[in-house]
């Protein structure tokens, strides 16, 4: 980001829609991860 750029302009529009796609993606996982992770201790020899 430099100083003073337009945050409307088309290049700015699918950067920010990208960042927030995958910062979506990642709580996705970090979600999946915490659900699966009490599974996992089960397994006990």
């Amino acid at each position: 980001m430099g100083r003073n750029d337009n945050r409307k302009t088309l290049k700015m529009r699918r950067k920010r829609s990208q960042q927030k796609l995958k910062a979506r993606i990642k709580r996705k996982i970090v979600a999946a991860k915490a659900a699966k992770k009490p599974a996992a201790p089960a397994k006990k020899k």
